[in-house]
């Protein structure tokens, strides 16, 4: 790994726990993010020069509170603190400095920071879209492409949002327990996003993003600490459970793509999925579905299957079926059409498909789909246009590569 490339992955990594720590300690977003930043920035300048400290998110933590306090009293016209070199070198007090966060549990502090993003003073997509800025730390760009609007429109939707968070003083608490139900749902979702963060990272991503899933498991468990009884936090955990369990068998040597039918089953983390199927089998007792533990349910059906051929995709379209009553949107009716290929045919799958073309045009997985189903069906050069369609629209070099295969293929074939 590069110099660059494992402080990235560090600075990733601690991100959650660092911006949340540092609004506990601020009560001030805008000063949170900042110290966080000039955190980042000093430690590109001196990790390469000192290595990587023992925690650094413990690190960032200290050096970002210092940084934003020096500001805080220059701004008063008290003393500052000692020079860059001096405050960087932490190596005497770094292990105190740990300790004395670990003591203080401060990985709950990113819990903290999800119940800030979904404060009821904001509409849901201005939760969501700052959920993504704050603790995942998306670019602006990333998160207008997720919501399909422009980047200028997300940005202002951000800016508001982080105004109408100060404008309304939301305390740095987790909230009692009616206000913690009321809020559930939303902070449920920006777990799944920020576990998505990490579970979707490219090959190349994966060192540096991969802890972010690992971290929105941990927060699930936080929440089912919280939420004992609730069926859709325990969905919620088994689905992240038995996705990440497939993590090890989702790439090749060389980086590229294994499809789910392909992958060898073999390097699926079994721990993982015999804690995920408890937990779903746990929730569907309850006889309260919900769209996480129908989600679940489906990985589920996946994970039990010993190979390809074994799964029963009959029950996943009626799950899917199930998810749209739901949740409706076009990606899960996406989603179902995969499904519906697998039992009735590419052609029927297709029927299900086109018509999402115009609320899904910047969508990849769609023209992926669509192009998969075109060849299926013969139509090689309808296929064509859609692969080409999904490469111009591809989040990673990955994804780009597997679509080219698929014009390759049909290059030769024609």
């Amino acid at each position: 790994m590069t110099e660059l490339a494992w402080i990235d992955a560090a600075l990733v990594s601690a991100r959650p726990q660092a911006i949340g720590a540092l609004l506990r300690y601020f009560r001030d977003l805008e000063i949170a993010e900042e110290a966080y930043q000039d955190a980042c920035l000093r430690a590109l300048k001196t990790w390469p020069k000192n290595g990587p400290p023992r925690d650094p998110a413990a690190w960032l933590i200290m050096v970002g509170r210092n940084v934003a306090l020096d500001g805080v009293r220059r701004h008063a016209r008290q003393v500052a603190l000692p020079d860059e070199e001096t405050l960087s070198d932490t190596d005497d007090v770094e292990a105190a400095t740990v300790e004395r966060l670990d003591d203080s549990h401060y990985r709950d502090d990113i819990l903290r920071l999800l119940f800030v993003c979904s404060a009821p003073e904001l509409p849901a997509v201005q939760q969501i879209a700052l959920a993504l800025r704050i603790v995942c730390g998306l670019s602006v760009k990333r998160i207008a492409r997720a919501f399909l609007v422009g980047e200028a429109a997300m940005e202002q939707r951000i800016t508001r949002a982080k105004a109408r968070v100060a404008r309304a003083a939301v305390p740095f608490e987790t909230p009692g327990a009616p206000e913690r139900a009321e809020r559930l749902a939303a902070v449920a979702a920006m777990i799944y996003l920020l576990f998505n963060e990490g579970y979707s990272a490219s090959s190349e991503e994966t060192e540096a993003r991969a802890p972010l899933a690992a971290e929105a498991i941990w927060l699930s468990r936080l929440l089912l600490r919280l939420f004992p009884a609730e069926p859709e936090i325990m969905g919620l955990a088994a689905l992240m459970l038995l996705q990440d369990a497939r993590a090890a068998a989702r790439f090749d040597a060389e980086g590229g793509i294994v499809l789910l039918e392909d992958q060898d089953r073999s390097r699926w983390d079994r721990s993982a999925i015999d804690e995920g199927l408890a937990l779903i089998d746990k929730a569907m007792r309850h006889r309260r579905p919900g769209p996480y533990q129908v989600q679940a349910a489906i990985a589920a059906l996946h994970a039990r299957a010993a190979r390809p051929e074994d799964t029963d995709w009959a029950q996943i379209d009626l799950l899917y079926a199930n998810l749209e009553r739901l949740q409706p949107s076009p990606v899960v009716t996406l989603n179902r059409a995969v499904a519906v290929g697998k039992v009735h045919g590419p052609a029927e799958a297709l029927a299900m498909v086109e018509p999402l073309g115009e609320r899904l045009a910047g969508y990849f997985y769609f023209h992926g789909l669509k192009g998969a189903l075109l060849d299926q069906l013969g139509r090689a050069e309808e296929a064509r246009e859609s692969f080409t369609r999904a490469i111009a629209l591809a989040n990673t070099p990955a994804e780009a590569t597997h679509i080219r295969h698929h014009l390759d293929r049909l290059s030769c074939s024609s």
